[in-house]
């Protein structure tokens, strides 16, 4: 029966023939990946350090597998708008977003795209999640709870000032949250038995003149804000000019002078962010991806400014630090 072997064989061949396309499909395509890694001032080394570090340990490779383009304002950032659109219509596979401003601004210019922030203050109060364990929208990442760690800060002033009754709380109209920290961290100074002098700034050239005005302030508390890192080592020389100890976010501010930091490791917070970026360009929706707090936090003392304030740091402070800049 040749006629019956020739009809199988031709079964045989067309069925061969559409399977082709499917496992063509089913091969890699081996695109890679593009990812905008955006802040809107410029980032600490070791904030991309930690970034990259977690892109290594999710198995990525830059340059091989995955791109990833910096872009920064370098203190511009009345064009942080124009430079998110500019991103937004390259259209990357994902952005990753360090600290809040960068953040709504990458939310604002797009709905589709996934936008994975790092260090971002009480991201459902301020509007960017519906909650923690279930965002909603195109935005989750690493979030923070301000207040309990200004709060935090605060107690370790009044440890190394046991007199203190008068801080110099330090904040920016520039950044949205802090009008709604601002109400919380009265209360908690209420509670502390202390008074806070707000000090209202919106660019550097604000610093000396607001610090001019703390007259009878024992210390100084900034807020967490681009503007206050950006500019660490100014703020750090007129601290001390004006004699104020100071409390910091971050040990970044610390190394550029200022006496003390407490706060979330954020060189950790922009490694895990990285294991988002890997969860997105598997297929993983925002929107189901919850928001994560800080695991690790660090304190860190510059013994050089605390000499240089005639301040005695106790010994119960050093030995809880992280870390001692002699």
């Amino acid at each position: 029966m040749k006629w019956v072997r020739n009809a199988a064989l031709m079964i045989l061949l067309a069925l061969a023939l559409l399977a082709a396309p499917l496992a063509a499909e089913a091969q890699p395509t081996g695109k890679v990946a593009r990812i905008v890694f955006l802040r809107a001032a410029p980032a600490a080394p070791a904030f991309v350090k930690g970034f990259q570090q977690g892109l290594r340990e999710a198995g990525y490779v830059e340059g091989k597998d995955i791109v990833v383009e910096y872009r920064f304002m370098e203190g511009m950032p009345e064009r942080l708008a124009d430079l998110v659109r500019e991103v937004v219509k390259s259209k990357p596979d994902a952005i990753v977003t360090s600290a809040g401003a960068a953040t709504f601004a990458a939310r604002d210019a797009t709905a589709t795209i996934p936008i994975i922030f790092v260090s971002v203050v009480d991201p459902v109060e301020n509007g960017l999640a519906a909650s923690l364990a279930h965002p909603g929208g195109n935005v989750t990442g690493m979030g923070v709870v301000a207040v309990d760690l200004l709060a935090k800060r605060l107690q370790l002033l009044g440890e190394i000032i046991p007199s203190l009754s008068r801080v110099a709380l330090l904040w920016t109209p520039n950044n949205p949250n802090h009008k709604v920290q601002l109400k919380k961290l009265q209360g908690v100074a209420e509670t502390l038995g202390l008074h806070l002098q707000e000090l209202s700034v919106r660019t550097a050239e604000d610093f000396d003149p607001a610090l001019m005005t703390a007259q009878g302030t024992q210390a100084l508390l900034p807020m967490d804000d681009p503007l206050f890192t950006t500019h660490r080592e100014l703020l750090a020389r007129l601290a001390l000019k004006r004699r104020l100890p100071a409390m910091y976010g971050y040990r970044e501010m610390v190394d550029a002078g200022g006496l003390m930091s407490y706060g979330a490791n954020i060189p950790d917070l922009h490694r895990r962010a990285a294991a988002y970026v890997e969860k997105v360009l598997k297929g993983a929706r925002p929107r189901d991806l919850p928001i994560q707090q800080p695991t690790k936090y660090e304190m860190v003392v510059n013994l050089k400014t605390a000499k240089a304030l005639g301040l005695t740091i106790p010994p119960s402070v050093l030995a809880r630090a992280d870390e001692v800049i002699q």
